[in-house]
């Protein structure tokens, strides 16, 4: 018999409306996951591409100008750096750094155990509404004397393995998810590690001085000098002049 999801809903009891909350809120966390990562990892690359061309050109107002116009939260990680270099040594900038790339990991992945929980829930949830349907079905056997128990029992049943069904679906559907996005948040979490180490690189590099030719020659000769001096004087020194 042709039921609607109201009728299904109510058949299955208390086991079936909570299981209908937990795909409500799996689906909910699903796609608020999904719009926070769409496009993630292109923001980010192109971002980084333009911090790093401006730093190794030292271009550094460009570069946290372009940081401050950014939708990325990669930008806020940027911006750390950018903040500190020059004010504290290179190893506290990188701290600072690497703490943030952490923080925006941790902010990727939280309400993701929202779709772990109901993944490992939904089917205990279904089981326990299909256990309490079929002792309300046996329990209506009583006083039934005479009559075809099977056309009693037959259809309570059949309505309370719903709730086994629809949890099982849930959970299905719910790890099915939970494993792409702890896959692909793994995958935006090395790029986003591996930006922010080029980034830190230059900044670095962008802080030392630049050695030019002349001063490299300038060095090298004085060195050369230093040393023939050196020598001519071991020389008299061993002729006792």
């Amino acid at each position: 018999m042709d039921k609607s999801l109201w009728e299904v809903m109510q058949s299955g009891g208390v086991a079936m409306w909570v299981i209908g909350a937990c795909s409500i809120l799996a689906v909910a966390v699903a796609f608020e996951r999904l719009h926070s990562l769409w496009g993630f990892l292109d923001k980010a690359r192109s971002l980084a591409d333009t911090v790093n061309r401006c730093v190794t050109r030292g271009a550094f107002a460009e570069a946290r100008a372009a940081c401050e116009r950014s939708r990325s939260p990669v930008a806020d990680v940027f911006l750390v750096g950018f903040e500190r270099h020059g004010r504290v040594p290179e190893a506290q900038v990188e701290a600072a750094v690497e703490r943030a790339r952490v923080r925006m990991n941790l902010d990727f992945r939280r309400r993701l155990w929202v779709l772990g929980t109901v993944g490992a829930m939904a089917p205990f949830v279904g089981l326990y509404g299909t256990v309490v349907g079929i002792m309300g079905a046996f329990q209506s056997l009583k006083g039934a004397k005479g009559e075809n128990q099977l056309d009693i029992v037959g259809p309570s049943i059949s309505e309370a393995l719903v709730a086994t069904a629809a949890g099982i679906l849930v959970a299905v559907v719910s790890v099915a998810i939970y494993n792409w996005l702890s896959a692909h948040m793994q995958r935006v979490a090395l790029e986003v590690k591996l930006v922010t180490e080029e980034f830190v690189e230059n900044l670095k590099d962008a802080g030392k001085p630049a050695t030019t030719p002349a001063t490299s020659d300038k060095s090298a000769a004085g060195d050369k000098a230093a040393g023939k001096e050196a020598a001519d004087g071991d020389r008299k020194a061993s002729r006792g002049e």
